[in-house]
């Protein structure tokens, strides 16, 4: 959000430079004159500036993971790309709908301001939509009092913090449509608990399901703090092979 506002302030003085150099300074100044270096620079970069900032904010926009609670889907350092339209058309800064196009799906892997500090974007998974029941108990997620099917991959290992090495078993969970990947320790500290999803919210899940703090710890993500839908895995500086993976 900070750098949507650098963007648009900086956008701002160079689209008023040029327009006050159109409408009374280049009159003023001789017919052979060079335009003064502030407005050069201005004519240049704001056509740029305001090219980037309209795909920033309506249609595709890219993100850094900073951390594993959404292994194994996406990993630290991969780079991202989201979706801004796919949840409908947005003010740029203020977030509110102007048009509405669609709406998370169970399944989505979606970004959004953290509820608790919107200057923060979070990535999780939504497991549930408004007027859903969920619950999680004994590490397994149940959807309107049906458990969501998964069925056994393998073990699955990482290196966590503090060089630590994690051993967990991954599993492939289904959520709708959506078949992905989840990650749960059987001796990790369990999140147990069941809520109901309120209108105009949602309840988001890593996919590191004890290694990742969502909706359990700090609640519902209402729907003006939706920033778009994950979609491709750019760049990865660790590992080449995953750029230009689809995000599911």
């Amino acid at each position: 959000m900070m750098f949507a506002l650098f963007m648009l302030a900086v956008l701002v003085i160079t689209g008023a430079i040029w327009l006050l150099d159109s409408l009374f300074w280049r009159k003023k100044r001789a017919a052979d004159a060079a335009d003064p270096v502030i407005v050069e620079y201005s004519k240049s970069f704001f056509p740029v500036i305001l090219a980037v900032f309209l795909i920033r904010s309506f249609i595709v926009e890219p993100f850094k993971i900073p951390s594993g609670s959404m292994m194994p889907t996406l990993l630290a350092g991969d780079f991202i790309l989201v979706n801004k339209f796919s949840y409908g058309l947005r003010v740029p800064i203020l977030n509110k709908t102007f048009f509405e196009i669609g709406h998370p799906q169970r399944g989505d892997v979606f970004v959004f301001h953290y509820p608790p500090d919107p200057s923060i974007d979070y990535i999780k998974r939504v497991v549930g939509v408004p007027g859903d029941r969920i619950a999680y108990r004994n590490k397994r997620l149940y959807v309107n009092g049906q458990a969501v099917q998964t069925e056994y991959v393998d073990d699955y290992k990482y290196v966590g913090s503090g060089l630590n090495m994690i051993v967990t078993k991954r599993y492939q969970e289904q959520l709708g449509d959506t078949k992905h990947d989840i990650l749960i320790e059987e001796n990790g500290m369990a999140f147990d608990g069941e809520v109901e999803v309120p209108p105009g919210h949602y309840f988001a899940m890593g996919d590191n399901r004890d290694n990742s703090k969502d909706s359990r710890v700090w609640g519902f993500v209402p729907e003006d703090n939706l920033v778009g839908k994950a979609f491709l895995i750019w760049w990865n500086f660790d590992d080449f092979g995953r750029i230009g993976t689809k995000i599911k």
